[in-house]
């Protein structure tokens, strides 16, 4: 289940202007294989969302050298995962150059569509955006100092990050064991217990998982999700996620 939040474009651009000229030794440096253009600009991304989608091969992450989704690096994949993402992380739509954003992304390609280089939205010289990015590193540069036929600009929507469906500390306190979830709980982060009817952790059966959500259906959702309010954000936004209907009271 999925709430969303801002975009936080200063941070986004913040962390542009400060790392454009240098490398962030905390990530792999992509020159020679491929270049560091778009590595940079999912840096700056990071930097705005603070959260990742960590879905083998089709999400977004950077772990370590090595372990890194193709999204992470390469322009292309960049831009399909931004347009199509329905779960966690940032997510944005391609819009024309004046719906663009600071913070927000611009590719540039070829005559035929083919599209090469990821640079960050990071500032306006007399009505023209100027950029951050790496390969030929570039601080607040013109982007009309460069030599390109066609630009596709990506706007970043929002956020999203992962919710309890229900108040997670429910069945603990109601057995005597704990206030608070447990770790396994926590991971999960859908508050379905951890342990089936045979006790195995973090493989409840379907059974257990609806006399769960029937036990718990006398909680009013909100738009569709219950979660707790200290946890979110004053701007938080609910989203129905994947987890299927409510049972009916």
């Amino acid at each position: 289940m999925f709430a969303k939040r801002p975009y936080q474009r200063l941070r986004a651009v913040e962390y542009a202007r400060k790392w454009a000229l240098s490398r962030n030794p905390l990530f792999q440096n992509f020159a020679g294989i491929g270049g560091d253009c778009t590595s940079f600009v999912s840096q700056c991304l990071l930097a705005g969302s603070c959260g990742m989608n960590e879905t083998p091969d089709y999400g977004w992450y950077f772990r370590a050298p090595g372990n890194y989704a193709p999204a992470w690096s390469g322009v292309e994949f960049l831009y399909r995962f931004l347009i199509s993402n329905m779960e966690s992380g940032p997510f944005g739509e391609e819009v024309p150059v004046t719906a663009a954003e600071l913070g927000d992304i611009v590719q540039l390609g070829t005559r035929e569509g083919k599209f090469y280089h990821s640079l960050m939205l990071t500032g306006v010289s007399d009505g023209v955006f100027t950029v951050c990015a790496h390969n030929n590193d570039a601080l607040d540069r013109r982007l009309d100092s460069y030599m390109f036929e066609r630009a596709r600009f990506l706007h970043i929507d929002g956020v999203r990050f992962v919710i309890p469906a229900y108040d997670c500390c429910y069945q603990g306190l109601l057995a005597g064991e704990s206030v608070f979830p447990t770790e396994a709980q926590q991971r999960v982060l859908s508050c379905i217990p951890a342990a089936s009817a045979e006790g195995a952790p973090g493989n409840a059966s379907e059974d257990a998982r609806q006399r769960f959500l029937m036990d718990t259906h006398d909680v009013p959702p909100t738009e569709g999700v219950q979660c707790p309010a200290d946890i979110l954000p004053p701007d938080f936004t609910p989203e129905i996620g994947d987890i299927g209907d409510i049972p009916p009271v």
